[in-house]
């Protein structure tokens, strides 16, 4: 399969990487399909192209032709040819990706990559932020990202190790002294690489299940995670000793991750207790798994001789002591000599007993870190202090970060099943026949007198509902994972669907009768575990300030927070807010909710970490780690953010080592240099004019208008959506364990339908709308009321971060969506006045979206700031053009079928996925 790119000499390695692999698999494709499959990919590829430079009607009809005669076996086979080209296309630039970042260490004038630790504290000499400010910042600062499975990856995970081993060697030809048999090998290995690839099914063949999931995301903390993270934490530290080496730095384990993944119970009736416990279990089974392949590594190292060093009498006298205790004889090192091997074995010994109950292993992570300062500090006194042992360092941060659980675990739940157990609960125990029909006030009333009161509610021999069970259980199995995994395996817990004070206060109920919340009798209160609020659509959004200061004035609720050490974690929902009233409205009252929340927290010196449930998709607040740091009200950063990481976007951000460290670093770099700036000037620089809010309400409400206007007014919207859309034949495609929609049934309401779902169905229409749509009429209504607005909006382009970001996400969405491709969509409306009228206002809205956007950022083509970005979509649309076109024609003969051909829906499938992987985008 050959390619015709013509961008910039700086990507002539990329074009090179992209020739390679696309010419293997022109070889295969022939081996495969014979000189006719390759002679009819490359006819309609030249015909896409062709149509890209030139819209012709006649090439137009020729490609419709050339696609309608495909019949199967060759059909499944050109589609399966572009699949594969684009995740060849992805590594290639994930590769130069890693390339860039090389040339820019290797530059001998000392070029400084942007968005590099390197940058950041440079940054922070240049304007002078004082060393005590750094470090204070370093000691507040905590970016913890929160791995997800919805949805879960598309591509199976036999698929992505192929994609790894042919990233890891395409990145090998760029050694410049490889002999040329060498090359000949790898080359040799590319081809076998790239033949296993397409002789791989790609679709998951049965739905996963939870724990499907779980393995899934063990797979990023085993390969790629485990590493990168203490060398990130090093790196930033070196870093500021290279800049200010007249400081001694210290720089605490700020970057962590934590995971949804066998805790998320919102909709997914199949996360158990019992498979979130196992969670638990698979999480510490790997994290010891790592621990013991590096003591063995460090076996090997530490080979010192006392008969050659002096060691510590303290090292000694606990060798001396533990051998007797935990290891059996044929298990100790037998040189006694060896000390540090000696002690090495002990821990080796003990970690593999951890979760036993013979008192063999460790009962605390403490014990661990104590075992290992020993060896650190007794090789203090003959190691040339200047010169610190890496991989013993390295290993006490990994066992700071990940401990034995290895990632906090989030649990969450829907406010309505905490309010239906409660209700039966009290109505059992006589309080009230019917919690659920009362008055707000009169709730909290009730709510805040039983946290007040040590007593149980629980009666002992009482049947209860499987419902109400079911969540008490769940409540158990926190406070035994507590005890047999530690108090940091779960300290989160997220109440979807927050509307009010009383729905967290329900929450500490539930936890007070499992013993995870307590009273003494001295008053003093106690409590394991954080609750947080979500607030997802836009009236929870502009509710929120006022749900959390009903909570600060609420003594029970202090005392509550005053043992979790007076901090607040709020979530916030990008999904169902964008659902609920369109990208551009919804991230402009997520922001103010942050700043007015802030604000009124300040004022009850409560410290809030904000936690953003962003999607991978822009319909859901995806985009770059660092770019949705600096997109935040700058003086929300200080006390800490959470963030998302969507199962769609981990392979892309953290399958190769390199490119998690770069992503890592962007964020982590990024949120240092904002959180350090904020503290010196206070929290007066919020990077912000009073003129620009008023402007962007002003927007906000006219897009509102537009947006709820089409979605919730037009009653043709939803068929439209759910027939121009591969929505329906989604629900085929096996990428994730939790139902489509909330109420799990064949057919569903607008409000029922899942975030998720509805962006990747856009998605794949070439329609993007929940990422763009009604930005253009809320932005142009204002700039042309007069010409001083235009310039206010120009302003706020160039010097407000948060609007800028969001520009610059709108441009992204319209560079993706293709106005000439989703117009073969509304050909699967079945009734073609409602296919043209609504499409015909989607493209409306899309020129005038795509006009004011140019205004305001004063380019010339969308995507003008970000040329390598712009190349890699003009890159890829030739290559999708043809998989819509393709499925289109399959959808249409898919529901015209009473009785469909298993392969016909293989095939839809199939250009679901294509279409995924070529875009960088599902839901």
């Amino acid at each position: 399969m050959t390619t015709s790119i013509h961008v910039n000499d700086s990507s002539s390695p990329l074009r090179r990487d992209v020739k390679t692999l696309g010419n293997i698999l022109g070889q295969i494709l022939t081996l495969h399909g014979g000189t006719e499959l390759l002679d009819k990919v490359e006819k309609i590829r030249e015909l896409t192209i062709t149509l890209r430079k030139n819209f012709k009607e006649e090439t137009y009809e020729a490609l419709k032709q050339e696609i309608k005669q495909l019949k199967p076996p060759m059909r499944e086979q050109v589609i399966r040819a572009f699949s594969v080209y684009f995740n060849l296309v992805n590594i290639a630039e994930q590769n130069h990706r890693i390339r860039r970042r090389r040339e820019y260490q290797l530059e001998e004038d000392h070029v400084v990559q942007p968005s590099s630790f390197e940058s950041a504290v440079l940054s922070l000499k240049d304007n002078q932020i004082p060393v005590e400010v750094i470090q204070d910042v370093l000691n507040k600062l905590s970016l913890e990202l929160v791995i997800t499975a919805h949805p879960t990856e598309a591509t199976r995970r036999s698929v992505l190790e192929i994609q790894k081993r042919i990233a890891d060697d395409i990145k090998q030809l760029d050694q410049p002294l490889l002999t040329k048999k060498e090359k000949a090998t790898i080359e040799e290995k590319l081809i076998h690489e790239v033949t296993t690839l397409w002789q791989t099914d790609e679709l998951h063949q049965h739905k996963p299940t939870v724990l499907d999931e779980v393995r899934n995301a063990l797979y990023y903390f085993d390969h790629t995670l485990f590493n990168v993270l203490p060398d990130i934490h090093q790196d930033l530290e070196d870093c500021l000793g290279e800049c200010f080496p007249e400081q001694k730095w210290n720089v605490p384990n700020f970057l962590r991750f934590g995971s949804w993944v066998g805790g998320d119970r919102d909709g997914n009736p199949f996360v158990t207790p019992d498979v979130t416990w196992e969670t638990l279990q698979r999480q510490r089974r790997l994290v010891l798994k790592k621990y013991k392949e590096v003591i063995v590594e460090m076996m090997k190292l530490f080979s010192h001789s006392t008969n050659r060093v002096q060691v510590s009498d303290e090292l000694l006298q606990s060798v001396e002591q533990e051998e007797a205790i935990y290891v059996a004889a044929d298990k100790k090192w037998n040189v006694e000599t060896e000390v540090y091997r000696r002690k090495l074995a002990i821990i080796l010994e003990r970690i593999r007993h951890v979760g036993k109950s013979d008192n063999i292993g460790y009962a605390h992570v403490d014990e661990l870190l104590r075992d290992l300062y020993l060896i650190e500090n007794s090789i203090k006194m003959h190691q040339p202090t200047e010169r610190r042992l890496r991989i013993l360092q390295k290993f006490i941060r990994q066992v700071k970060l990940f401990a034995f659980h290895l990632a906090t675990l989030d649990i969450r739940n829907h406010s309505g099943e905490h309010e239906a157990a409660v209700t039966e609960i009290l109505r059992k125990v006589k309080i009230t026949d019917n919690y659920a029909g009362l008055p707000e006030n009169e709730k909290i009333e009730i709510l805040e007198n039983i946290l007040q009161d040590p007593r149980p509610l629980l009666l002992l021999h009482e049947d209860y509902s499987k419902e109400t069970r079911k969540m008490l259980n769940c409540f158990k199995m926190i406070k035994d994972a507590h005890e047999e995994f530690g108090e940091r395996s779960i300290e989160v817990y997220l109440v979807s669907m927050t509307r009010s004070a009383s729905d967290l206060l329900e929450v500490l109920v539930l936890a007070k009768e499992m013993g995870i919340y307590r009273l003494h009798d001295d008053g003093r209160v106690e409590s394991l575990l954080s609750v947080a609020p979500l607030l997802e659509t836009v009236d929870d959004l502009t509710a929120g300030p006022r749900i959390m200061e009903t909570l600060f004035t609420m003594d029970v609720y202090r005392n509550y927070l005053d043992v979790r050490g007076n901090h607040q974690e709020i979530m916030l929902g990008y999904s169902d807010g964008s659902k609920d009233g369109g990208t551009l409205t919804a991230n402009w009252k997520l922001y103010k909710a942050q700043v007015e929340i802030h604000e009124m927290a300040k004022s009850y010196n409560v410290r809030l970490k904000f936690f953003h449930g962003r999607g991978g998709s822009l319909g859901r607040g995806g985009g770059p780690l660092n770019r949705s740091i600096l997109s935040q009200p700058a003086e929300t950063l200080g006390d800490g953010v959470k963030i998302t990481e969507q199962g769609e976007v981990m392979s892309s951000r953290y399958l190769l080592t390199d490119i998690a460290y770069r992503s890592l670093e962007q964020a982590a770099s990024t949120m240092l240099e904002v959180a350090a700036h904020v503290s010196k000037e206070s929290e007066q620089g919020h990077l912000r004019e009073k003129i620009w809010e008023q402007a962007l309400e002003e927007v906000s409400e006219a897009a509102l208008r537009k947006y709820q206007s089409l979605v919730f007014q037009d009653q043709d919207f939803l068929t439209y959506f759910i027939q121009a859309t591969p929505l329906m034949e989604l629900s085929s495609l096996n990428i994730g364990s939790r139902p489509m929609s909330r109420k799990n049934r064949e057919s569903f309401s607008f409000e029922d339908l899942r975030a998720i779902p509805w962006v990747f169905a856009w998605t794949q229409s070439r329609q993007l709308l929940p990422g763009w749509y009604a930005a253009g009429t809320g932005l142009s209504t204002f700039a042309e009321k007069s010409p001083e607005n235009l310039k206010i909006l120009k302003d706020m382009y160039h010097n407000w971060p948060f609007f800028k970001s969001t520009i610059d996400n709108l441009q992204m969405a319209l560079m993706k969506a293709d106005i000439p491709t989703a117009s073969l969509y509304k050909t699967l409306v079945e009734d073609e006045a409602i296919g043209d009228r609504i499409f015909t206002n989607i493209v409306d809205e899309y020129n005038r979206t795509k006009a004011i956007l140019l205004k305001i950022s004063d380019h010339q083509e969308l995507l003008d700031h970000a040329p390598t970005i712009q190349s890699s979509v003009k890159r890829r649309n030739p290559y999708v053009d043809p998989l819509n076109f393709l499925q289109v024609e399959l959808i249409k003969e898919l529901r015209e079928s009473d009785n469909p051909e298993d392969t016909l829906l293989t095939e839809v499938l199939l250009t679901i996925s294509g279409i995924a992987a070529g875009l960088r985008n599902t839901g």
